[in-house]
């Protein structure tokens, strides 16, 4: 219902601020009926850390930011979703406007700066809902946090019991400093502390880690090297990008301070997630997030090293249609190379894409 509707409604979304479209959305979401989606042709399974998806699609956080829709977008047709950024405590996020569409490129600028309405909150939500499906949540650490370390740590007591997987979200170029967490020594303390407590919690609840696209080549090392070390469940690759690419059209627009998504993002990404997936060497899956905005997109991404993908920007523009459309290019790309299922095209062109 909602995939058929989007084109009558486009006009009204792109007419308001991105802000209240987005908040609009959400709350659409909520009310609207949605049916189960239809069941996934069966060469689309796959695992992900242990975990069996439908479907490799999944839905980026960002969207579903306080956790009040993931069981409808589930029934868009997703085969997994992770909602979020959680923070700790509540906190409002940046001042207003904080979100900036670009339509002749196909992007977004946002410094939300992670407003949450705090763990407390959430995982009263997430604790009301049936559990089904795959559901992750992105943690991330208060903007006035003494101690961001134990944020997570808190975060990841309070949450974890109550999705399939968690994501130290240690990337977000919109919370100051956030991105220090990256470096190795920093990084290396903090998985080894949420890993412990993970096992002396009794946990199952997998620990992801997302990191950025503009990294350099020796801090995609020290990342890699401490997250084989320390056995992380999967890695998401990547974050937005404080980049501003030549060939953005919308010049004005670009000029705005916060993380960069939607199309310009995808070669940076695509590139960082194959050199990922060469030094990882299969140790742990990848998702490939960033700029995915067709199926062929999509299928790129995988061939480049992801084992499921995550979107969200280019469904602001082209709406839930967009979830069918990956699945059909998805079946094709299986058909064409004539292998069982997705999985046996994770990474076929890695090593192409770490050359570009």
């Amino acid at each position: 219902m909602f995939p058929g509707l989007f084109p009558l409604i486009q006009p009204l979304i792109r007419a308001l601020d991105p802000e209240t479209a987005h908040d609009w959305t959400v709350a659409a979401l909520e009310r609207m009926p949605l049916p189960a989606p239809p069941a996934d042709d069966p060469r689309l399974r796959c695992t992900l850390a242990g975990l069996d998806l439908p479907n490799p699609v999944g839905i980026a956080p960002g969207l579903d930011k306080h956790a009040r829709v993931p069981d409808a977008l589930m029934r868009l047709g997703f085969g997994f979703v992770e909602v979020g950024g959680v923070t700790l405590l509540p906190q409002p996020g940046n001042p207003k406007p904080r979100v900036f569409r670009l339509p002749a490129d196909g992007a977004v600028i946002n410094r939300y700066g992670l407003n949450s309405d705090g763990m407390k909150v959430i995982a009263g939500r997430l604790s009301a809902r049936r559990r089904q499906g795959v559901l992750g949540v992105n943690l991330g650490a208060n903007k006035e946090s003494a101690d961001r370390i134990a944020d997570y740590l808190a975060l990841v007591e309070g949450i974890g019991p109550l999705a399939e997987f968690v994501t130290l979200n240690v990337s977000s170029p919109n919370t100051p400093g956030l991105r220090d967490l990256q470096g190795r020594a920093f990084l290396d303390d903090l998985l080894a502390r949420v890993l412990d407590l993970r096992a002396r919690l009794g946990l199952t609840t997998r620990i992801f880690l997302k990191i950025a696209p503009d990294l350099d080549e020796t801090q995609l090392d020290d990342i890699i090297a401490v997250a084989r070390a320390r056995g992380i469940d999967a890695m998401i690759v990547s974050n937005t990008t404080v980049a501003r690419p030549d060939s953005l059209v919308e010049k004005a627009l670009a000029k705005e301070t916060g993380g960069l998504s939607g199309k310009p993002l995808f070669r940076f990404s695509t590139i960082i997630l194959a050199k990922t997936f060469l030094r990882v060497e299969k140790q742990f899956p990848l998702i490939g997030v960033g700029g995915i905005a067709s199926g062929e997109d999509a299928v790129a991404k995988i061939a480049a090293g992801a084992d499921a993908i995550q979107l969200y920007s280019a469904l602001i523009y082209q709406g839930p249609g967009l979830i069918g459309e990956i699945k059909t290019a998805l079946l094709r790309a299986v058909e064409r190379e004539r292998v069982a299922g997705i999985g046996q095209l994770v990474g076929r062109n890695a090593a192409t894409w770490a050359e570009a």
